[in-house]
């Protein structure tokens, strides 16, 4: 499996890629080409183009969960798809798997809120819709994780806002959130972009379905943002335990949450352009 960071918060010195406080990561996995999330805007886009990635040429778009900085780039590559058909462009139509809930609206104000700007009716008009709620394997080794369960006592403990359903706003614990994970020779390498859901609980369930319990990698954000002490020490101790070969914590990971968790791990840098081999 090979996983470039189309998008991440940060860049890497002399890698002259462009940021955004987003995610999208392009996996090539046993002949799959998989995009995981596009981001906030068309900055997946650009960087895929210096990297000599054909984002026309996709086996399925995966989205983690229905934010706004994960999945507001849906309208970049919706127009990209159309002036590529106007330019008499190949295009490869791809399965878009996502939960049920992914598309329903999140409210914050007046504005609108933090969900999708695009509706689930437009995306299938040009995609191919698989709407999952069990683990879906895309390959033998890669496998999609919706609805992960809580499995510990210090993470998913209180609701992120709201969702909408049915015209009323009730607590949003993020059920539509999407994990990946790869059976590597060296073990399991997980992403899960922002881990609402918990980044222990994702892989405690990872382990449980892909019946592995050696981690190779984790790469994503770990959801820890001035995470309370209880969070961060259960976080760090479960770490300890569990002894990954490499962290690889982003986005929405801040830097006190980095160092407690470079004390038990090889932690290792992420930015746009970052390549991972495994």
């Amino acid at each position: 499996m090979k996983l470039t960071v189309l998008v991440d918060n940060n860049t890497l010195i002399d890698r002259y890629f462009v940021g955004e406080p987003a995610v999208s990561y392009f996996i090539e996995a046993d002949g799959k080409r998989i995009l995981y999330d596009v981001g906030y805007s068309d900055v997946f886009i650009k960087n895929a183009r210096k990297l000599k990635i054909d984002l026309l040429n996709l086996d399925y778009l995966v989205i983690s969960h229905g934010h706004l900085d994960h999945m507001w780039g849906l309208d970049a590559l919706l127009r990209m798809y159309s002036e590529a058909s106007l330019e008499g462009l190949e295009i490869r139509k791809p399965t878009i798997i996502f939960h049920p809930k992914t598309f329903l609206p999140r409210p914050r104000s007046w504005l609108g809120g933090s969900g999708s700007l695009i509706s689930e009716e437009r995306v299938s008009q040009y995609f191919a819709i698989e709407r999952i709620e069990e683990p879906r394997w895309l390959t033998e080794s890669f496998v999609c994780l919706p609805n992960i369960p809580r499995s510990n006592d210090f993470e998913l403990k209180s609701a992120f806002k709201h969702v909408q359903v049915g015209g009323e706003n009730i607590d949003d614990y993020l059920e539509d959130e999407i994990a990946l994970a790869y059976k590597s020779e060296d073990g399991l390498v997980i992403s899960n972009a922002c881990s609402h859901r918990g980044i222990c609980n994702t892989i405690e369930y990872a382990k449980t379905v892909c019946k592995e319990e050696r981690i190779a990698d984790v790469i994503c954000g770990f959801h820890l943002q001035n995470p309370s002490a209880e969070v961060l020490d259960g976080t760090v101790a479960y770490f300890a335990k569990n002894t990954p070969a490499a962290l690889h914590p982003c986005h929405c990971t801040d830097l006190r949450s980095k160092i407690a968790l470079s004390k038990v791990a090889d932690l290792q840098e992420v930015g746009s352009g970052l390549q991972l081999t495994f």
